[in-house]
């Protein structure tokens, strides 16, 4: 009697088929839409500004810099608002890790959330890096419009696996998806082909996907931080042992027991609900008032116009001992099941990542200052106001099923918050509700003078007047108004002038020397 065979059938498969659907988006020549490239711009300074606004915390530079202090890397790529020249898998980390320290730069949200523009960090490096390389070699450097084609390009591929796709409900982190991106579109970038984006697509997938804990309570910490910049730069180094001919890992996704299916996601398959295009930049969400987790955006909102309204009846001035809220029962915020979900929050918060991650926190200040900044969420200000705490155990947090169904709607993807307080007379303020947040898509008009308002103060917090005022007239933002050189009327020609520009002389605009 013969025995079972037990021996894996070792034949090599074809490429999983996402892997090469994301490849021959990334490798298609069709020109993006004009509503793309131009929100891709806004996205590009608003996204560098936010970085810039990062190195004023110590937290942060700290991570900066090359591995090893004191070396130097020939045609280094440059890192915004620093003098560091570095090689760049390491540029990729620097980057990625300043854009994303403030939780600033702009969303995503869907069935996984995340932060597209956290790709730049891999994309700027590479483009800066190969850019330099090219001139000192005598040949034409990449221009901001290679820079802005990849931008949209690792955005669709974010957004899009994030439509459907659950990776937060199995435990683990949205950054595993700039990994993919910025690998896909890194790979492109160093000439690789189709097979070759392929190959690394797959290396990038085989990593898995880092844990969620560091988001969450109990274990919230900084790494929330830098946990983009690590997924950026582990794809540029990707990229480049791909492009030296490491092998691809075809199934990678779908191969029985070991795939990343069966690994980490139950079985079930990755889905693609929609084709590739340019729908993710062009819906893209901006975080343009305060830099707060983005469904707490429209709650920062609600509590602000409450602290005008509201502000004379319960709030004493700053600087008394008493906490001057007493006569407050209870303050309602009624949301949608992710923010339940992600940052609704009670006890303790141990640091500023826990405090920027807490909706009753990220509601508190608001409703006793006015104003959301950076700041509000460091140890000692925390600790100073004991009215912040207060206010915090007064909230009783609900999710409205409406609100949760048009965040998944394609069609509206609201982001509601409403806010209201309950005095212990019996009265209560109005039911303040904002559904959609200044930076999104329904709010463009509104929002985009407001974004480079924005963009042009981050200037001004690293840089002298004239390097400012250098920077502002190449990116085309007029200084005097903070308005854009040739709104309107010239608004192609400023878009076709500041693609044009070549990268590694966009990056030298914004080193300290």
């Amino acid at each position: 009697m013969h025995g079972i065979n037990q021996a894996e059938l070792n034949q090599r498969p074809a490429p999983d088929a996402l892997l090469c659907q994301i490849a021959d988006y990334v490798m298609d020549c069709t020109e993006p839409s004009a509503e793309a490239l131009a929100t891709a711009r806004y996205c590009l300074l608003d996204t560098l500004g936010c970085g810039l606004l990062a190195l004023r915390f110590p937290e942060c530079t700290k991570h900066l810099g090359p591995l090893v202090e004191g070396t130097s890397v020939r045609h280094g790529a440059r890192v915004p608002g620093t003098s560091h020249e570095l090689d760049p898998v390491t540029a990729a980390f620097n980057i990625g890790c300043m854009i994303r320290w403030l939780d600033y730069n702009d969303t995503w949200l869907a069935a996984e959330w995340g932060h597209p523009s956290d790709n730049l960090g891999a994309i700027l490096a590479v483009a800066d890096y190969l850019s330099r390389k090219a001139v000192a070699q005598g040949n034409a450097p990449l221009t901001l419009r290679d820079v802005l084609v990849a931008m949209i390009q690792a955005h669709e591929i974010q957004g899009v696996l994030a439509l459907e796709n659950s990776f937060n409900r199995v435990g683990l982190d949205h950054v595993l998806l700039v990994r993919v991106a910025s690998t896909a579109v890194v790979t492109r970038l160093l000439g690789g082909d189709r097979q070759q984006v392929i190959d690394a697509l797959s290396q990038a997938w085989a990593d898995g996907g880092a844990l969620r804990t560091y988001r969450h309570a109990p274990n919230a910490g900084s790494r929330k931080s830098w946990a983009a910049g690590d997924a950026t730069s582990r794809a540029v180094r990707l990229a480049m042992i791909t492009m030296k001919g490491e092998m691809g890992l075809p199934s990678v996704l779908s191969a029985p027991r070991w795939g990343f299916c069966d690994v980490l996601m139950h079985g079930e398959p990755l889905r693609v609900s929609q084709p590739f295009a340019s729908y993710v930049m062009e819906n893209v969400l901006f975080k343009i008032s305060y830099p707060a987790e983005f469904h707490a955006q429209t709650a920062v909102e609600c509590a602000i116009t409450l602290h005008r309204n509201e502000s004379s009846r319960y709030l004493s001035q700053l600087g008394s001992e008493q906490l001057g809220i007493e006569d407050i029962e209870r303050i309602e915020v009624t949301t949608h099941e992710s923010a339940v979900r992600i940052i609704s929050k009670t006890g303790a918060l141990a640091n500023p990542a826990d405090r920027d991650h807490c909706l009753q926190y990220m509601i508190a200040l608001p409703l006793l200052y006015g104003t959301l900044t950076a700041e509000q969420y460091e140890d000692a200000f925390h600790r100073a106001d004991p009215r912040i705490d207060a206010l915090r155990e007064k909230m009783v947090v609900r999710e409205d099923s409406a609100y949760s169904r048009d965040y998944l709607d394609p069609t509206k993807r609201s982001i509601a918050n409403a806010v209201q307080i309950f005095y212990r007379d019996g009265s209560c303020s109005e039911r303040v509700a904002v559904e959609y947040p200044v930076g999104h898509r329904r709010r463009r008009d509104e929002g985009i003078p407001l974004l480079l308002a924005k963009f042009r103060a981050s200037l001004q917090t690293r840089f002298p007047a004239a390097q400012c005022a250098r920077i502002l007239t190449q990116c085309g933002v007029d200084d005097a108004n903070q308005g854009e050189l040739g709104h309107c009327a010239n608004a192609a020609n400023l878009l076709d002038a500041f693609a044009a520009i070549p990268v590694n002389q966009f990056m030298d605009l914004w080193a300290i020397n």
